[in-house]
């Protein structure tokens, strides 16, 4: 089951986490303190805690949003183009770069379970079912958007070529 606090239920602690995103977005991760975060909401770092026990809430919340707009663009584009893995890793490679401090923060933390899944769930129909696949495309997709993040690949590299190629292979092969 999904945390609680990781969904706001009042305006301020939506306020809260929209400031948050904005603050790690614009920032990075070391920006976001509960003290930072307080002054872009105009209230006292102790008037968070009335909305966020903690600052892992807030980074919860965070990547339960990230996780839910994940499986929305995942859907996205599993409607567009039914059974396409090319399509599915190309709207997860988008996503993850136009949000590069939101996805890392996401990935490099345990999340619940039914969100991973409910954003793999297009990746699963996409490969057959193939439990095995589908974890092996995810974490290709994983780790060439976190290389790409992180300037890993030399810069005459054809990432696009990169990509191109494992998208193939995993939407040629059967195994």
């Amino acid at each position: 089951m999904t945390d609680p606090a990781a969904r706001p239920a009042t305006d301020r602690a939506r306020q809260i986490l929209a400031a948050a995103r904005t603050l790690l977005e614009r920032e990075g991760p070391d920006a976001l303190t509960m003290r930072r975060l307080a002054g872009c909401v105009g209230i006292t770092a102790p008037s968070l805690y009335k909305h966020f026990p903690d600052k892992s809430s807030v980074v919860h919340a965070l990547a339960d949003a990230m996780l839910r707009e994940t499986a929305g663009v995942l859907a996205a584009a599993e409607a567009a183009a039914p059974g396409s893995f090319r399509a599915l890793a190309t709207a997860y490679r988008t996503h993850a770069l136009a949000h590069p401090h939101l996805y890392r923060l996401t990935t490099g933390h345990r999340l619940p379970q039914d969100l991973e899944e409910r954003a793999a769930a297009p990746l699963f129909r996409a490969l057959a079912g193939d439990e095995a696949r589908v974890r092996a495309a995810w974490a290709f997709a994983h780790g060439m958007v976190v290389m790409e993040l992180n300037g890993r690949f030399a810069t005459d590299a054809d990432v696009a070529a990169a990509w191109a190629a494992g998208i193939a292979a995993f939407a040629s092969v059967r195994l």
